[in-house]
């Protein structure tokens, strides 16, 4: 089996739960990761990249203190950019855009390589409490597992729901079950449980688009890198994105379906990710504008997929793939799988 006894438990393996099991085991401290399912182990569930604006400062910042981000991201990059490279050194902000299955690969590679860090598949279902101190939890094979710092990063997980049109389903992320038991716990212990909302594009096949009818965005000349850790693996070739964009045509197949869309029906109160927004959501808000940029990006080195930045929504599924025929370079475009709130 697993010990009983740890310092540390982290209960979620996406990012954030992948860097507290690192920083906590990398301070010396015993420490436990327990996740629903250890193949999916800082699994990108939206788009494939790092950093960007703001987030590219944040990921360098994390790097300086130890974290692995940084090494993950540069060792899976199949593109680089600096952006914001028109204002001063503090506002630049790189990004790169990810392989999708090497940036879980080198997560799980680092971390099993990580001293004093163990690791457990089961859901967790209950934090164990005793005169109002944690001391544990419990999980759905009724396995007890001790210690005094619990730490929760469950993300979308903790009671997860999925909305595609009039359709509804549990989930954490699209195929993977959500995790249940443990928002009662939290209640139960005197939290208060709400709900936030976000959402993806739909996955696409690359090789059904006109890349001729879109505007190429290569990756820089020379390409730099998040961590600030020697890089062996220094991008020589980059993968490029590109741009296209909607327009009215695209509008109107979209607003035909808003009153199926959860968004607008009621079944989703809860508020979105404010930078963020779905297609139908900035349709709605920014009615004036004509028309709204999509990046359209690949998901790695050896796939044909395709994912469609800037094209978030939780729309009925024929509603999407006709809007999306609508956009220039996608007219014989093909779903691997249609877009979703959560």
């Amino acid at each position: 089996m697993i010990d009983k006894e740890y310092d540390v438990i982290v209960v979620g393996g996406g990012h954030a739960g992948c860097e507290a099991a690192s920083a906590s085991a990398n301070m010396g401290s015993k420490t436990l990761l327990v996740t629903m399912n250890l193949q999916t182990l800082g699994q990108m569930s939206c788009n494939p990249a790092i950093g960007g604006i703001a987030k590219g400062q944040i990921v360098r910042e994390i790097d300086a203190l130890g974290g692995y981000t940084g090494i993950v991201a540069d060792k899976s990059a199949i593109q680089f950019k600096m952006l914001n490279l028109s204002k001063g050194p503090a506002m630049w902000s790189p990004r790169v855009q990810s392989d999708r299955s090497l940036f879980s690969f080198y997560w799980r590679s680092l971390l099993e390589k990580t001293k004093n860090l163990d690791f457990y598949q089961d859901m967790v279902n209950e934090i164990i409490v005793k005169k109002n101190k944690v001391i544990g939890i419990k999980t759905a094979l009724d396995i007890s597992i001790y210690s005094n710092t619990v730490i929760l990063t469950n993300g979308t997980f903790l009671n997860g729901l999925i909305h595609i049109g009039e359709k509804n389903f549990g989930g954490g992320r699209v195929g993977e079950k959500p995790s249940v038991g443990l928002s009662s716990c939290l209640i139960n212990l005197g939290f208060i449980s709400g709900r936030m909302k976000t959402g993806t594009p739909p996955r696409v096949d690359g090789r059904s688009l006109n890349y001729s009818k879109m505007e190429e965005q290569k990756g820089d000349e020379c390409p730099g890198s998040f961590s600030f850790l020697p890089n062996p693996n220094k991008l020589t070739i980059q993968k490029s994105c590109f741009i296209t964009h909607t327009n009215n045509a695209v509008h109107k197949k979209l607003q035909q379906g808003f009153e199926r869309s959860p968004m607008f029906n009621g079944r989703i109160k809860s508020v979105g990710p404010r930078y963020c927004p779905s297609i139908e959501d900035k349709i709605d808000r920014f009615i004036d504008k004509e028309s709204h940029q999509i990046f359209v990006e690949p998901e790695g080195w050896d796939t044909v997929e395709v994912y469609v930045n800037g094209f978030s929504t939780s729309l009925p599924q024929e509603i999407q793939f006709q809007a999306l025929r609508k956009v220039k370079g996608f007219e014989s475009v093909k779903f691997f799988r249609p877009g979703y709130a959560i």
